[in-house]
């Protein structure tokens, strides 16, 4: 059987990922778990390598024995996009595929909450979207950066690593880099970006201290950057920003980030309840007067309560979005309890006696 065959198979099963490794059937994500591929065969050392190597042949990169961890986008013969990732194990080769979704999502194909409209809306600024691998965060991106693609005129320019979704030109210009084929790396395009005129910015991920840098000055110069951190909440996301920098210059980065952030979105993915996919929680943080306070004077601790109080700016906290997933039934209590970030408070949103 050929890697298409196998892909194919992946997407009819609703897999996200597929794995390739020796002495194991091709594993696929489906719903949050790894399970094996039905009825596919234990791959020994030599039929991982052949499926590599068509990955590889189409794509025109050069993997194997004494390479270094390739990734890239690769394109069946139907023209569906994955992006892959190759590396060596226990002496042999593997692959990581995510199955890219053909269609682009919008807000309200993902029943994403109106403060998505609002922040896609921003003038200028940073926005973050957070959360650990494969919570999401690339597809809620994808359809914030649709909802400002379809909202306003302007120039879209994203740097990507490969590029996941395609954005057609709607009432913007838009523009796609890919890190390894169109720019060197993130830091680079992103200095480079300044000189080529956007209006909004996509950073696939802020990897180092450059890109943090880079991403800050491009949000400070008047542009909407958005970006994505593997943190979990906000404190959490603007502790790491900071602890990025050598202690002489954190200050200075929180000065310049309680300017320029504009909100931090953390999500991740609990199984729907019946077992037909995935649902998102969400924790989301406007940063107004008293948040940016709060990140200039390093008292992160108190994002908690404000979260907490400003509902009706449009705030709320993970405990929140798990708690009414709960109460709609969307997402079991066991579930909801195992990602909560304070039980008690989430007992208590949940309509839960502390017994």
């Amino acid at each position: 059987m050929q890697i298409d065959e196998y892909l194919g198979r992946a997407r009819a099963f609703d897999g996200s990922d597929l794995h390739l490794t020796k002495e194991l059937p091709p594993i696929m994500r489906q719903n949050g778990s790894l399970r094996p591929l039905p009825d596919a065969p234990v791959l020994g050392e030599d039929a991982v390598e052949a499926l590599i190597g068509e990955l590889c042949g189409r794509e025109g990169i050069s993997f194997g024995p004494g390479t270094d961890d390739a990734d890239f986008c690769y394109h069946d013969e139907t023209g569906r996009r994955y992006r892959v990732n190759l590396y060596h194990q226990n002496g042999g080769l593997a692959a990581a595929i995510r199955l890219l979704q053909e269609e682009l999502p919008t807000i309200e194909s993902l029943g994403l909450p109106k403060v998505f409209e609002r922040m896609a809306g921003f003038p200028r600024g940073l926005v973050l979207v957070t959360g650990p691998t494969g919570s999401g965060k690339s597809t809620t991106l994808a359809a914030m950066l649709d909802q400002v693609n379809r909202t306003r005129s302007g120039h879209i320019l994203t740097i990507e690593d490969p590029v996941e979704y395609l954005h057609p030109h709607k009432r913007c210009m838009v523009n796609q880099r890919e890190i390894g084929r169109d720019a060197p790396d993130f830091a680079q395009a992103l200095r480079s970006a300044l000189r080529e005129d956007p209006d909004v910015i996509l950073v696939g991920e802020m990897r180092d201290l450059e890109t943090i840098s880079a991403a800050v000055t491009a949000a400070e110069t008047g542009h909407l950057v958005f970006s994505t951190l593997h943190t979990t909440g906000a404190a959490a996301t603007i502790d790491r920003i900071v602890d990025v920098f050598p202690p002489y210059q954190q200050q200075q980065i929180r000065t310049q980030l309680a300017s320029v952030l504009r909100a931090v979105v953390s999500q991740q993915l609990l199984p729907r309840v019946g077992g037909s996919g995935r649902v998102a929680a969400f924790e989301v943080l406007l940063v107004n007067d008293a948040v940016a306070s709060i990140i200039r004077e390093n008292k992160g601790h108190q994002i908690a309560s404000v979260l907490q109080t400003g509902v009706k700016q449009g705030m709320f906290s993970m405990d929140a979005s798990l708690a009414q997933l709960c109460r709609e039934r969307q997402v079991s209590l066991e579930d909801a309890l195992d990602r909560c970030t304070d039980r008690e408070l989430f007992r208590r949103l949940v309509g839960l006696s502390d017994g």
